[in-house]
């Protein structure tokens, strides 16, 4: 039986010494060895916990280097001169080390009241805890049992109270206490037993994935920031296609992403082959060292409900480009809702899908003028994402493939200046099948870019 937290439940140490794990200081962030030496040479417990020694025991290289220690924050801070304490909800010290950051935590405690600090929970849900305890009872307060593993650096033994080893070994997700007062505390452990899933190649327990339906609402109340944190952390780690196919299967996509469930819910197969081939190649170029902007990834997600929107428009007798305008403030408007997306990524997000019709317009100045707009590489991105949709669209990202690799002035040479049947006759000459010249429509104003 798992301890509850608040309880007097007592965990069962079990101590892993170093020859009998896998954990070497030659994989430990030298800034991360630097606080754990120095805190404990000032007489204070220290150890590495969570995230890393899990990753570490895994055989896999951790990001970030989180410290737990029976030092309080403004210890810290006396220890460190690169030190700034942060949090309100949760008090922490970060210790800085030029780019890298070494985030150091006091235990936390099970109690009502304890030293300087304070806990206030509304429903149920922890808005603010700074109790500090024991490590037996820091232990206690974390999510997932593998996360609540502590190396040691006195001994540089591995030290597990609630027996995180064996879920390791058996690759499962086990929760900490009561699923539904644990994800009553913080909704958003939820999400992350999705991430963590996904990442780490582990089932969720059963009695952890049980209340999902259920409590998957609360997600509502978490606060949309830090739902856009998380969703980075799940989409853009290199685990993304992982990821989204665990929060479909725990049925947690559509608290988080509902426009996205919706969409998928209607059987669209080339929309479930963009979205999966969109976060496939986001997962590559993590692992190859490219750069991946958010912008693009949301545009993947929401494309569907967006385009069902702007078709739903244009058949009510909209503008194309007003319609394509309104589509995207509609489904971006609610989804910001839930998580907060912010402008800088919207706008590239309406960009790159107001600049999907202008790839239809192959006439000489519209082609050169699309070329030249600065979202041209990601809608062409996009656009190839799309060659599922139908063969003509297929071979609309071949053409505009090849008319890349042109020579400007033989572009320009091949490219139709008229319209219709002249035009397909002065097709280039690789030329596949143009699309069918575009209905006319009376040209209006949007405060997004918008297909000529």
């Amino acid at each position: 039986m798992n301890p509850t937290p608040g309880t007097d439940s007592t965990p069962a140490l079990r101590i892993i010494p170093r020859d009998q794990h896998i954990i070497s200081r030659a994989n430990i962030s030298k800034a991360a060895l630097r606080v754990l030496y120095r805190l404990h040479d000032a007489g204070y417990a220290a150890y590495l916990v969570g995230g890393a020694v899990r990753d570490l025991l895994l055989g896999l290289r951790p990001k970030d280097f989180d410290v737990a220690t029976d030092a309080t924050p403004d210890e810290v801070k006396k220890l460190f001169r690169n030190c700034r304490l942060i949090g309100r909800r949760f008090r922490l010290a970060h210790v800085v080390f030029g780019p890298e950051i070494i985030e150091v935590a006091t235990f936390r405690g099970t109690g009502e009241e304890g030293g300087e600090g304070d806990r206030h929970i509304i429903d149920g849900r922890i808005v603010r805890d700074n109790i500090w305890g024991t490590i037996e009872e820091d232990a206690l307060r974390r999510d997932f049992r593998v996360n609540a593993l502590y190396y040691d650096i006195s001994d540089f033994s591995v030290r597990d109270y609630v027996g995180g080893m064996q879920d390791l070994h058996d690759r499962v997700l086990r929760l900490i206490g009561d699923p539904e007062v644990r994800y009553h505390e913080d909704p958003v452990r939820m999400l992350r037993a999705a991430r963590l899933a996904g990442k780490l190649d582990m089932r969720i327990d059963a009695a952890a994935a049980a209340p999902f339906e259920s409590l998957g609402p609360l997600l509502a109340d978490a606060a949309p920031a830090r739902l856009f944190d998380e969703s980075l952390k799940m989409f853009l780690a290199g685990n993304g296609l992982k990821s989204f196919r665990m929060l479909e299967q725990c049925g947690l996509l559509k608290f988080l992403f509902p426009a996205t469930a919706r969409a998928l819910k209607r059987g669209d197969a080339a929309l479930r082959s963009l979205v999966e081939q969109g976060l496939a190649n986001t997962d590559a170029r993590i692992r190859e060292g490219k750069s991946v902007t958010p912008a693009f990834l949301f545009a993947v997600l929401l494309w569907g409900e967006v385009r069902d929107e702007a078709r739903l428009g244009i058949e009510r007798g909209l503008d194309g480009p007003e319609a394509w305008s309104r589509a995207a403030a509609k489904v971006v408007g609610e989804q910001c809702q839930r998580v907060a997306i912010p402008r800088r990524f919207t706008f590239t997000m309406e960009e790159i899908w107001s600049l999907q019709p202008r790839f239809e317009q192959v006439q000489r100045k519209r082609v050169f003028r699309l070329m030249a707009h600065p979202r041209f590489r990601a809608a062409f991105d996009f656009l190839l994402l799309r060659a599922d949709e139908s063969p003509a669209m297929r071979e609309l990202g071949q053409w505009w493939a090849h008319a890349q690799r042109l020579p400007q002035d033989v572009l320009a040479a091949a490219l139709p200046v008229l319209s219709g049947a002249a035009a397909a006759e002065a097709a280039p000459a690789p030329a596949v099948r143009k699309p069918p010249r575009p209905r006319r429509r009376r040209r209006k104003r949007s405060d997004s870019p918008a297909p000529e």
